[in-house]
């Protein structure tokens, strides 16, 4: 699905009349694979959304990979494209005309660098320290190189907030997600060691859906550095491991969720409190053993609670823990037993939705999506969900409007002033927003859609 999204978003693919068209001028000649796999076969075998594209409907999957987060897609010119001519004049004039900012952004980039590298020596240091209580770093770096996965923004109008933390909860409060994320970076850059601020930047940044789970990660790490009983950190990595297929993870998530519970944590054996503290090998691929084990004392740990007492969080790891199965019938009752105990959570809501569109029961997600969205108008994630269900319902002009609604919340508060800018702006929401407009054929914006140009989308779709 990554692979066609981005062909998409390329140009190289366009829909017309229900059928998938391939640009084979606009393909990079290093793309071997596309010569070798039917066009129709390779659009029936997404792997995340969509089974399969139709004017009457789009039908979500049901394999292991489906998920209903999206991820963010980058790329760049072709070596074969920079070879010709007329590509390298265009390539001598723009490295021309772009020298000085080049410059900025080398400098920009380096104050970046500088900072994660003075935090990795630090955190490196506590780790040979004591490199059992600091286990969490370790095991997460031999994955991923967490220091180098996220840049902050440069021009933050936020930096210099001495209550940048306090004016990030605000802003969260008031459904702000893209100006809480602002606060809470320079809350992390002022205080690398306040867990609460990494934590917070971590479960906005995801709701913002602006990265990917995969960064997100990052946060989550630092914070359970700092606090290992951060029990919202550890349920928050879980779903991220989750949405980004790292399965094992997931587990071992959740069986420390219980470890650090003083409620459950006499559930996990000293023998699991060992393999708990190690995140375990990355895998996309499922291993019963853990899978069942960790379900198993979330099964327990909910007998312990009276049916007019229900643990909210104690069923939504249970709702994860199916949703790794795939056994989503289960998840969803999970889920609405959790909204027993908290109905006004709207992050369970979205939980909920995600869980019933990977079921195949997009209609109920839409109701879902909605109590979401009463709840925190803001909430970007649910509003992209909501529009890729939308789509799998045939409902493209909705679709549409909810990518865009999504998109001008993304670009809307942006520090003190709230100006606007353009950047923040997700590229998997374009991405999913390009293909809607090749499902409405509407061609004719395609130029819109390559300058991101917000303002002629709106007015196409008359968003205020």
């Amino acid at each position: 699905f990554m692979k066609f999204m981005h062909q998409v978003g390329e140009g190289e693919v366009t829909i017309e009349s229900g059928q998938v068209i391939y640009n084979k001028e606009n393909i990079e000649e290093d793309n071997v694979e596309i010569n070798k796999i039917d066009p129709t076969e390779e659009a029936n075998n997404w792997a995340s959304e969509f089974e399969a594209i139709s004017k009457d409907e789009l039908l979500i999957t049901k394999t292991e990979e489906a998920k209903i987060w999206a991820t963010d897609f980058e790329s760049g010119p072709s070596e074969e494209v920079l070879k010709t001519d007329e590509s390298t004049l265009w390539t001598k004039e723009f490295e021309k005309s772009t020298s000085a900012s080049s410059n900025k952004q080398d400098e920009e980039n380096s104050i970046n660098n500088d900072f994660w590298s003075k935090l990795q020596d630090e955190w490196q240091k506590l780790a040979k320290d004591d490199g059992a209580a600091h286990s969490w770093l370790t095991e997460f770096s031999d994955y991923s190189d967490p220091f180098k996965e996220y840049s902050f923004e440069t021009d933050n109008p936020m930096r210099d907030n001495q209550n940048a933390l306090e004016e990030g909860k605000q802003k969260l409060e008031a459904g702000d997600l893209p100006s809480a994320v602002l606060c809470f970076e320079a809350a992390c850059q002022q205080e690398p060691d306040n867990s609460e601020a990494w934590q917070l930047l971590g479960t906005t940044q995801a709701e913002n859906e602006q990265i990917r789970d995969y960064t997100i990660l990052t946060f989550f790490s630092f914070c359970l550095e700092l606090e290992p009983s951060n029990l919202t950190a550890l349920m928050a990595l879980a779903v991220s491991y989750t949405n980004e297929s790292y399965q094992n993870q997931a587990c071992h998530a959740l069986m420390e969720w219980l470890h650090q519970n003083p409620k459950y944590s006499d559930l996990v054996s000293k023998t699991d409190e060992l393999a708990s503290s190690k995140i375990g090998n990355v895998s996309s691929l499922l291993m019963s053993d853990i899978h069942e084990k960790v379900k198993n004392m979330y099964i327990e740990a909910a007998r312990r609670n009276p049916s007019d007492k229900i643990d909210s969080d104690v069923q939504c790891g249970l709702g994860v823990l199916f949703n790794l199965s795939n056994e989503y019938d289960k998840a969803v009752d999970c889920f609405k037993a959790a909204l027993q105990d908290s109905s006004e959570d709207f992050r369970m809501w979205n939980r909920l939705g995600a869980t019933l569109a990977n079921g195949s029961r997009s209609e109920e997600a839409v109701d879902a999506y909605h109590n979401a969205l009463q709840l925190s108008p803001g909430f970007i994630r649910a509003r992209y969900n909501l529009g890729i269900t939308c789509v799998n319902l045939a409902a493209y002009k909705e679709a549409a409007e909810h990518l865009l609604t999504a998109l001008n919340q993304q670009a809307a508060g942006r520090g003190i002033q709230g100006q606007k800018s353009w950047s923040a702006m997700s590229n998997s929401i374009w991405s999913t927003l390009r293909l809607v407009m090749s499902l409405l054929d509407r061609h004719d914006l395609y130029d819109a859609l390559d300058n991101r140009d917000l303002k002629k989308l709106n007015d196409e779709f008359g968003i205020e």
